[in-house]
């Protein structure tokens, strides 16, 4: 089961507090994954058997946290290592969906509009997993509307083309992720958060941007949503990314400066001090780490000796630390 994970660093001043743990993309259906051998939680069985993950992680004094997701036109891909190319049926694919039956890639094959029935469907989808994610014993959701996927697909221009109440205005585009949102929150217990992960921008001129973002999160906060992960990109190809150390960390400045929710920030974020310094500086509130966890998974403990901050290590690696 290929996950990628994120660490959430919440800076000196949360020292003392639980690192979360998230298992990233997570797929509410079958057809909602990124490729096959992604994570899902559209089962009982997917639930029980995150059981043991989450309790090993909580064992360490650590919060698990799930990524529930859905792909839209961007599923039925093969596995990055082997290109990440579009799966036709008879390579082992599927019927994709999305608002529009615009493809992702002119090579893909386009993916069939979604009927009200299929978004009522798909709300409810992930209603299911949150309440299974509850039952696996994760302690935070983050719901994925970022990237290119199904809710961010709703919410650009350039991929939702409806004309009926869910394409149009920034209003109408908005409708579907919003009661997702509203759904998701009403299913996972008030006192334990819910995050959402957005691309603040599409990075191509008439998409989505960081006006529409900034309205979007205050939305989302009115809903419930106790925090906005902010990434960006994704969701057409060939967009101009100027990729460069923190280059997304100003999207979630503008957002928690401009609407008050509490926002993280994401992105070639890979030194201690680097991290210490956005969360500190208040122009986030936690950071997220995924590639370089993956790279060195003794990140944390690092990270902790440089900045002189104590945390506990497994007792049957102390002898490397102390």
């Amino acid at each position: 089961m290929p996950t990628d994970w994120h660490l959430v660093h919440l800076g000196s001043r949360a020292v003392g507090g639980a690192a979360m743990i998230f298992v990233e993309a997570t797929a509410v259906s079958p057809e909602g994954r990124i490729s096959p051998g992604d994570s899902g939680i559209w089962s009982d069985a997917h639930a029980e058997g995150f059981k043991r993950i989450t309790a090993f992680t909580k064992s360490q004094n650590s919060v698990a946290a799930i990524q529930l997701a859905h792909a839209g036109r961007k599923a039925s891909t093969d596995v990055p290592w082997r290109g990440g190319g579009f799966l036709r049926s008879d390579e082992g694919g599927w019927q994709t969906i999305a608002p529009s039956p615009i493809a992702f890639r002119e090579t893909d094959e386009s993916p069939r509009e979604m009927t009200r029935e299929d978004i009522e469907e798909a709300i409810a989808q992930f209603a299911d997993a949150t309440r299974r994610s509850v039952d696996a014993g994760f302690e935070a959701v983050e719901i994925h509307m970022a990237h290119g996927y199904l809710l961010h697909e709703f919410l650009s221009p350039l991929s939702n083309r409806r004309t009926d109440e869910y394409g149009g205005s920034l209003e109408a585009r908005a409708r579907f992720p919003l009661r997702v949102a509203r759904a998701v929150r009403a299913a996972f217990p008030p006192e334990l958060p819910v995050f959402v992960r957005i691309s603040a921008t599409d990075w191509v001129e008439g998409g989505w941007d960081l006006p529409q973002s900034i309205q979007f999160a205050r939305w989302l906060k009115e809903e419930g949503i106790d925090l906005i992960d902010c990434s960006s990109g994704g969701l057409v190809p060939g967009a101009k990314i100027p990729i460069a150390p923190g280059y997304q960390v100003p999207f979630a400045a503008a957002i928690r400066k401009e609407t008050g929710v509490a926002t993280g920030a994401v992105g070639l974020i890979t030194g201690p001090d680097q991290a210490e310094q956005i969360v500190s500086g208040g122009e986030a509130d936690l950071v997220f780490l995924a590639r370089s966890m993956l790279r060195n998974p003794y990140w944390p403990i690092h990270a902790a000796r440089e900045l002189d901050i104590h945390v506990p290590r497994p007792p049957q690696y102390g002898r490397a630390w102390d």
